[in-house]
């Protein structure tokens, strides 16, 4: 599971994001920023295997994936 944060002043809405997602975790929303760009959502978080390449594509720095670790992760990294 991962968990995807989108900084809304820094989106210019060109999509890159949503066109490389592989598993289409990412929609255009009818939400506007404050330059007016339509903002991308997250509309199958379920479906996110954490790849990152709606972060690497984004030429605005404006989308940040970050991986959740499984419980039995967190317990193997501890010892």
């Amino acid at each position: 599971m991962a968990k995807i944060y989108i900084n809304e002043n820094y989106c210019k809405g060109c999509n890159l994001c949503i066109y490389f997602c592989p598993k289409k975790v990412l929609e255009t929303s009818d939400k506007l920023n404050k330059a007016g760009a339509p903002l991308p959502v997250v509309v199958h978080i379920e479906d996110c295997n954490a790849c990152g390449a709606c972060e690497l594509f984004c030429p605005d720095f404006a989308i940040v994936v970050e991986k959740e670790e499984k419980k039995e992760e967190k317990e193997v990294a501890k010892k």
